[in-house]
């Protein structure tokens, strides 16, 4: 039971992932034998700072190529009729449409978007920073939830169920969200999202029964005067 619903949970993800992804056929994309004289007049038709640079068949991904790196080597008095290969770039930087979460939001990182390969390694399309951030801020509920509290513990064993048994008593939890950071490990920030329609008495309420339990509100977030 436990194996049938993990799977369903990363079946579930990779659907929403691969929902996110923008298909080959929709992208602007350069061959890998194109010269950089080439590559930089599509790169200034299309308006994008980089492309994916594909094989000859369009099939597989061999990496990246910016109108940065072109324009600088030119300005270096470099040779404009070198394949595109020559400044290609990313060329290990790429996710599978069965990539968990976390590999995708720690591989994506600092890129503009990272590429997507299907089961048979054959480029599928690409995923942008700008479409997986939207996802997280709908997660989070920011458009249809009332307050974002800040909630500081202490890190122990069953906080955030006394957290939840305390906020449940007043309304229900819209989004959970943990940020911790490697300089300060005594203490968890717990980021809660409650769901539109909670007026501020209650918002008291739940603030006064966390901090009657010893859990500090560090900050309060009104989400709909934002």
């Amino acid at each position: 039971m436990v194996l049938l619903l993990r799977k369903t949970y990363i079946g579930g993800m990779n659907m929403l992932l691969k929902s996110l992804v923008v298909p080959k056929k929709n992208l602007t994309v350069v061959k890998e034998s194109c010269t950089l004289e080439e590559a930089i007049t599509i790169l200034e038709e299309s308006g994008y700072r980089c492309v994916p640079v594909l094989d000859e068949t369009e099939t597989f991904f061999r990496g990246n190529i910016y109108k940065m790196h072109i324009y600088r080597h030119k300005a270096n008095g470099g040779d404009m009729s070198l394949p595109v290969t020559h400044l290609i770039k990313n060329s290990t930087k790429f996710i599978s449409v069965d990539s968990s979460f976390f590999k995708v939001f720690f591989t994506i990182k600092e890129l503009p978007y990272i590429a997507v390969l299907d089961k048979q390694q054959r480029f599928y399309g690409i995923l942008t920073h700008s479409s997986l951030l939207g996802m997280l801020q709908e997660s989070w509920n920011v458009k249809n939830g009332s307050y974002v509290l800040t909630i500081i513990s202490g890190g122990e064993k069953g906080a955030l169920a006394n957290i939840s048994k305390v906020i449940n008593k007043y309304a229900s939890i819209a989004n959970v969200m943990t940020i911790d950071t490697e300089k300060d490990k005594s203490l968890r920030r717990l980021l809660i999202t409650l769901p539109a329609g909670v007026s501020k008495d209650t918002l008291q309420q739940i603030v006064d029964g966390l901090e009657k339990k010893d859990y500090s509100v560090a900050e309060v977030e009104d989400l709909q005067n934002n």
